[in-house]
């Protein structure tokens, strides 16, 4: 897939998107980013957009698209802001596809109509204190007593998880061992405001300020047996099922944060002067944004060739951990490099470029680091 080859419908889409997070993003971000607020109306709008209902069919109030329609959305929000890329792909890719993935009927029904329109988002509870990539690790726990799982434990790092409107996260928790002695671990959906289900409060964080990020607790906190997601025993499988489909999202907005910084790069290159001339006029700093633009392109030809094949029901894990670790890169590199050229407004905090260089580092450790997707990758390769 390339841009000239994107139907019509997805072409209007992304210029929609792409005309919203200049027009209405882009001038109030940096406040709210200072604030370290979760930005609800920015989010409102988005459900309005129909935005958080891309992926879903219209029978949950969906907008019958897919998940690399999403990422077109995802990634032009990403080159205006990161935060607000993130609350919309971590509230579809992690929130809501669980339980459309995984939710029998009546929990579908029951949750998904208010996360397609945005009204309500979710959180995806993997990542525990102890352990992020060592899921094995897992200490949570929960244990069925008559018709109800009573779960304590610990997360960590989650997002949207502690905003107004979280309606629920579903986490992983240890519910038995296996024949072979390995843990059990399953998947339960926990609403929030359930009894013995705790939100700490928002992380002070580096970068992705406008985001919410929390860690949870749960003391003899009890959902009905019902609420359990998926098979029992499967919860790290449809995890990580779910996270090869995340990782093109948040490629998504890898690809963007690297274009937005091109954009911003290219506009001041042509409006400030040295020694007498634009810079822009300076090889040195066009061969650096050409380097960008290179990166960025780069970035999102990954992200389509993994959703290409996940739309082709072919397997995707491995064009995903690519993806993701050729994006995050590129906005890392990019961020770097854009920050450079703008000198000392680029560590400015009301700058666009000091907020993509905050946050382009999250992207090389969030929904599996760097390392991870190597490993990933070299495993498929046949290199265990």
């Amino acid at each position: 897939m390339t841009l000239a080859r994107l139907s019509k419908e997805r072409r209007l889409l992304r210029e929609t998107v792409a005309d919203f997070a200049r027009a209405k993003v882009a001038p109030v971000i940096s406040d709210i980013y200072r604030r370290e607020e979760f930005p609800y109306e920015l989010v409102a709008a988005m459900g309005r957009m129909g935005l958080f209902g891309l992926a879903f069919e219209e029978r949950y109030g969906g907008m019958g698209g897919d998940v690399f329609t999403l990422c077109l959305a995802i990634e032009e929000l990403a080159r205006v802001d990161c935060s607000v890329a993130v609350a919309l792909s971590a509230g579809v890719t992690l929130g809501a596809i669980p339980i459309h993935r995984f939710g029998t009927p009546a929990q579908k029904e029951r949750w998904l109509p208010a996360l397609c329109t945005g009204e309500r988002i979710a959180g995806f509870g993997l990542t525990e204190p102890g352990g992020g990539t060592d899921t094995a690790a897992a200490r949570t726990k929960a244990e069925l007593d008559g018709d109800e799982w009573v779960i304590n434990g610990s997360k960590a790092f989650i997002t949207n998880s502690g905003t107004d409107i979280t309606s629920l996260v579903t986490v992983t928790a240890v519910t038995g061992t296996r024949a072979d002695g390995a843990k059990e671990i399953s998947a339960l959906v926990v609403p929030s405001g359930t009894p013995g289900f705790t939100v700490a409060p928002s992380y002070s964080k580096v970068g992705w300020c406008a985001s919410d990020t929390h860690e949870l607790g749960f003391a003899d906190c009890r959902v009905p047996a019902e609420h359990l997601l998926g098979e029992r025993g499967l919860g790290i499988a449809q995890f990580m099922s779910v996270l090869d489909e995340s990782r093109i999202a948040i490629s998504a907005v890898g690809a963007g944060m690297a274009q937005g910084c091109v954009d911003e790069c290219v506009r001041h290159a042509k409006e400030r002067t040295a020694f007498g001339q634009r810079i822009g006029a300076y090889q040195s700093i066009q061969f650096k944004i050409a380097d960008m633009e290179t990166r960025a392109h780069t970035a999102r030809l990954a992200y389509y060739s993994a959703a290409a094949s996940m739309l082709r029901g072919e397997s995707f894990s491995k064009e995903a951990a690519m993806a993701k670790l050729v994006s995050s890169r590129a906005a890392m590199d990019n961020a770097r490099d854009a920050t450079q050229i703008f000198g000392g407004s680029g560590v400015m905090n009301d700058s666009p470029v000091g907020r993509f260089y905050r946050d382009a580092k999250i992207l090389e450790i969030g929904e599996g680091t760097t390392e991870v997707q190597q490993m990933m990758i070299a495993r498929h390769l046949g290199l265990s």
